[in-house]
């Protein structure tokens, strides 16, 4: 009996162009829908006759109830080794294995700064005057060569980030509740003192932090109203992180220069939100990850990890276990001590 697998949110109609599906051909049939499925109701209608679903990123969560109306799931392929909207427990408990990819941090960087000089140079604003007739020459630019860009996490995003403000000739400071001076000083970058003091200090704020209980909501009306009204905040990690109805308030209210945003707390974007119509706003629909590369990346691993299931042993399983705590084993000297 052949299987059948559905890849959800292929929005631009690639997901069986980009890799090669040959491997599981003889025993899958794949359907791609190119559209949302904004409910759980919806999702259990289309899935329900399905095996295997491949699934992008967060942006479809997989509860228990869920996972209790699709009887015949047996696969799930999510994107990057790590996802927080499944629920595993049910998932194992229902005979479903869940399986990743692997996903390049370089896409989201690029983006970021597609954002930046976006932002800083009106790029938008100035090259749709040029196509409408409008007025030559609208803005001014702002500089990045001796202006301040701050950073909420230096990771492996963040810190290639900071190498491209760093080439810019911006100076670039950092800041997350676990950072460390040595990780700041090895990135070559300054550590801010606090939150407060980066988000004061810099001209461009870019936000690199995962979402968790203590980054949901780190910047509210009162982070925010620590900003120039010179500065830019840009965010293209986690829509959670920044509070929204705060940003869209300094947006309007013109308390800040700008934003880029590539994330928001409901995706897609329903037409009429707010995000869609700011005033200073340089918004995009979650492109971070969103490249050749990646989705070739993406697409191909879903294969093997089809072709691995078919084949009884699954590769890239979801959740990853946590590295095992190695005990030092005391020394003669230690263990004289503690006799």
């Amino acid at each position: 009996m052949r299987l059948r697998c559905a890849v959800l949110d292929d929005f631009q109609r690639v997901a069986t162009e980009i890799a090669d599906w040959s491997p599981v051909a003889d025993d899958v049939d794949v359907v791609s829908f190119d559209t949302h499925f904004g409910d759980e109701d919806a999702l259990a209608a289309a899935l329900a006759g399905f095996d295997i679903v491949v699934t992008l990123r967060e942006r479809v969560a997989f509860p228990a109830s869920l996972i209790a109306r699709l009887p015949r799931l047996r696969l799930i392929v999510a994107s990057g080794m790590r996802n927080s909207v499944i629920d595993y427990a049910a998932a194992e408990a229902h005979g479903v294995t869940v399986c990743g990819t692997a996903s390049s941090s370089t896409p989201p960087v690029e983006l970021t700064w597609a954002l930046i000089l976006g932002l800083a140079r009106g790029i938008v604003r100035e090259g749709n005057g040029l196509r409408e007739g409008g007025p030559w020459q609208q803005t001014v630019g702002a500089d990045l060569h001796g202006r301040r860009l701050g950073l909420l996490g230096l990771g492996k995003i963040g810190s290639r980030v900071a190498a491209v403000g760093l080439a810019f000739g911006m100076r670039v400071s950092a800041w997350s509740r676990n950072l460390t001076r040595e990780r700041a000083d090895e990135v070559g970058v300054e550590l801010a003192p606090s939150k407060e003091a980066l988000l004061r200090d810099a001209d461009f704020v870019s936000v690199h932090l995962a979402l968790g209980d203590r980054t949901r909501g780190l910047l509210g009306p009162a982070e925010l109203a620590l900003l120039k009204p010179t500065a830019y905040l840009i965010n293209t990690s986690r829509a959670a992180i920044v509070d929204q109805d705060a940003l869209l308030a300094a947006l309007h209210e013109g308390r800040i220069a700008g934003a880029g945003v590539d994330v928001f707390d409901t995706e897609p974007l329903p037409a009429g939100h707010p995000m869609r119509t700011a005033p200073r706003l340089l918004a995009t629909p979650h492109l971070g990850y969103v490249s050749q590369a990646n989705y070739a990346t993406y697409y191909g691993q879903a294969v093997e990890a089809i072709r691995a299931h078919l084949d009884g042993s699954p590769v890239r399983r979801l959740p990853v276990a946590p590295a095992p705590q190695v005990q030092a084993v005391p020394t003669r000297s230690d263990s004289a001590g503690r006799s």
